[in-house]
């Protein structure tokens, strides 16, 4: 190995360098988010984990950040010009302890994350997620999810096998999260920096966050399939926003789960899958829970669950018929799924959308915490969601 790249590690901004004199390196690592006060640690300790991310990044030769960096800047880049690399611990998370990773190989560095599993929850899905999200980058041709570059493990001092993969750090995004108006005006979206501190969202920004979150979501649906990104929740920050020019910009940065939310059946004998009213169905069952499950959110992100403002139903609607019109023609319609979908629902009455929304709720699993508060609230979204329909169907 050359004597380069030089390593140093931080904690949660560059301000905040550690290494093995710093009291912080023997510490065990939480297990969740910083700012919550949970005591719950980790087996390993953050000197633990800056040299195991080493380790990683150091595999091969380089090799997995040298042909990132070659993706990112589009041109070759040798191992030996890599002089520096910062290792900055992002945040604990149910799922991962992710790392920006600054390397700089010209005159500015380039970001990257490690996505690092400790818990087993994260351990359990790390793998998956990681063919998941390079699948996604392959089947589909814009990017609403960050590229990822390698995967593997590292072991600790101690001999502890540690999953990581390397994927694109996405700079000037934050977490957001329903909070509390300090002054008791209800409750507003707000977006959380690395260092705890917040900046309120205006009204036409909150709901372009819930119109974008829309997008992504049926953007990625696979309307012939019925494959579907499962297990995304606003609390846990899945969703990450940027404000630029009085807009936001969102994307979304983990998949846990890609796969059919109905069982598709395909001709044996043709091949043909299913027909267009069964795409149509299945698709008015996708929005139905869309719908639903975007109203859905924690307090600060890790307090107390609650049913978000209703100006997300219009912002939903609207979003998923973008998400529409970004997709290829599908050969067993008579047209644009977008128009092809807006008459269907166009003959659906409010009593229609009604016992679906109530089937969708009565199949959650009831000892699921979102569970009773959509229930409790599914009569206001069935009513909201109907008007928001008869609005954005009517002529102009």
């Amino acid at each position: 190995m050359p004597p380069y790249p030089l390593f140093s590690y931080y904690l949660y901004n560059t301000t905040t360098p550690v290494d093995d004199n710093h009291p912080v390196w023997q510490q065990r690592l939480p297990m969740t988010r910083h700012f919550t006060g949970a005591k719950e640690s980790s087996s390993i300790s953050h000197g633990d984990y800056f040299l195991c991310l080493r380790r990683f990044l150091e595999n091969d030769g380089l090799d997995i950040i040298s042909r990132a960096l070659e993706v990112r800047l589009a041109k070759k880049v040798k191992p030996a010009n890599i002089r520096e690399i910062r290792v900055c611990l992002a945040k604990h998370g149910e799922f991962y302890h992710p790392a920006r990773v600054e390397v700089y190989s010209g005159s500015q560095p380039v970001g990257f994350v490690l996505n690092v599993a400790l818990s087993d929850s994260g351990i359990r899905s790390i793998h998956a997620e990681y063919r998941t999200l390079k699948r996604l980058n392959n089947e589909f041709s814009r990017a609403f999810i960050p590229r990822v570059y390698g995967f593997g493990e590292a072991h600790t001092a101690g001999g502890r096998k540690i999953p990581m993969f390397l994927g694109d750090w996405l700079d000037g995004y934050h977490e957001f999260h329903v909070a509390d108006d300090p002054a008791g005006h209800g409750r507003n979206i707000y977006a959380w920096d690395g260092d705890e501190s917040r900046s309120l969202f205006s009204r036409d920004q909150q709901a372009e966050i819930y119109r974008q979150a829309a997008r992504i979501l049926t953007y990625y649906y696979n309307v012939e399939s019925f494959e579907q990104i499962f297990g995304w929740h606003h609390a846990a920050g899945d969703f990450i926003v940027r404000a630029e020019d009085g807009g936001v910009d969102l994307k979304l940065i983990t998949v846990r789960r890609y796969a059919p939310h109905l069982k598709m059946t395909v001709d044996s004998e043709t091949g043909i899958g299913p027909d267009a009213e069964t795409i149509l169905q299945a698709l008015l069952l996708f929005f139905l829970n869309l719908s639903i499950r975007m109203r859905l959110d924690r307090i600060d992100g890790v307090g107390d669950l609650v049913w978000t403002d209703r100006l997300a139903v219009a912002a939903t609607l609207q979003g998923f018929f973008e998400g529409l019109t970004l997709k290829e023609p599908i050969s067993s319609l008579p047209a644009a799924i977008d128009r092809c979908f807006a008459y269907f629902l166009s003959v659906c009455t409010a009593e229609d959308l009604g016992e679906l929304c109530q089937s969708l709720a009565a199949s959650l699993d009831r000892q699921a915490p979102e569970t009773l508060i959509v229930r409790q609230n599914l009569k206001e979204h069935i009513a909201s969601l109907s008007r928001a329909i008869e609005q954005f169907l009517r002529p102009s």
